[in-house]
């Protein structure tokens, strides 16, 4: 279908199709930057809060920049696809010149935030910048190593909260990222093969290397190792009161994992930001491990 018919009557002026380019719904996934330096007990330090803030506004400007970038290579995969193909390049509403001058512009952009953030920060940022476009370019079309490399960019997320200040963070901390971000992008591909189970060419074309009976056994694993790898680490700081508030946030984590393995069983799970910003039962769940956890780092300081 012709982007021009896709977008009859809803042309957006170039504003927006800058601001719909850059996708400030997905930034939600940078908040990761600041939660682990929080996982590591260290915001109230100092001027850690004031870095780790800075480096998530940083990565935010990164993962902008590859948006834009990736819509020009993808813009002609896009127009086969029913959501994407409204993304403006795809659309015809942003000129493939000017996304690429501007993911260009965004990406320096945050790499020279990160050196002024702290120098070793544009190690990390830039091997951000590599994985994801690397991804686009590769790792997206061979099956196993597209979800590895989905994780890798969420780990160097955490990494970076915790290189920023610096402070360091746990392994088994890590292992939980690794292992959740595994889950999610497993948990994409199920609802995209689910949406073009009847809609044969619709889909990424990594798709036809998996079958559910694969996806649901990444998902299982992956979901199992999550929760092993978060219980290790919930209990390695000492009890705070006489109450174990790390280990009490093992609950609300589970029902996450639940909650969104039911989202992924229903196909709803292909833009995992859309299911953080919009489910309900998850934000609750969310919210309750966010309290849980905040008093149990206020009462260790």
């Amino acid at each position: 279908m012709e982007a021009s018919t896709t977008t009859a009557g809803a042309r957006r002026d170039p504003l927006q199709a800058v601001l719909a380019t850059v996708r400030p719904r997905q930034w939600v996934k940078n908040a990761l930057v600041i939660a682990a330096a929080g996982a590591a007990g260290a915001l109230g330090h100092d001027d850690v809060p004031i870095r780790v803030t800075l480096a998530c506004l940083a990565f935010c400007l990164l993962a902008s920049g590859i948006y834009a970038i990736n819509d020009v290579h993808d813009a002609e995969e896009d127009r086969r696809h029913p959501r994407k193909r409204l993304r403006p390049v795809a659309a015809g509403e942003l000129d493939p010149r000017a996304a690429t001058s501007l993911g260009l512009a965004l990406i320096l952009a945050g790499l020279a935030m990160c050196v002024v953030i702290r120098p070793a920060l544009l190690v990390v940022g830039s091997a951000y910048v590599g994985l994801t476009l690397s991804y686009t370019l590769i790792w997206r079309r061979i099956p196993i190593l597209d979800l590895l490399a989905v994780a890798g960019g969420f780990v160097l997320r955490a990494v970076a909260g915790g290189v920023a200040p610096p402070v360091r963070l746990s392994v088994w901390f890590l292992l939980v990222i690794s292992a959740a971000a595994v889950f999610v992008a497993a948990g994409k591909r199920q609802s995209e093969l689910t949406r073009t189970t009847d809609r044969p060419g619709a889909g990424r074309r990594v798709l036809g290397s998996y079958s559910p009976k694969v996806l649901r056994l990444i998902l299982i694993g992956s979901a199992a190792l999550a929760l092993f790898a978060y219980c290790v680490w919930a209990f390695e700081l000492p009890i705070v009161d006489s109450l174990p508030w790390r280990p009490m946030t093992i609950v609300p984590f589970a029902a996450c994992l639940l909650r969104y393995h039911q989202l992924v069983l229903g196909g709803q799970a292909e833009a995992p930001e859309d299911v953080l910003l919009e489910d309900r039962w998850l934000q609750v769940a969310g919210a309750i491990w966010l309290v849980l956890f905040a008093v149990g780092v206020h009462g260790a300081g």
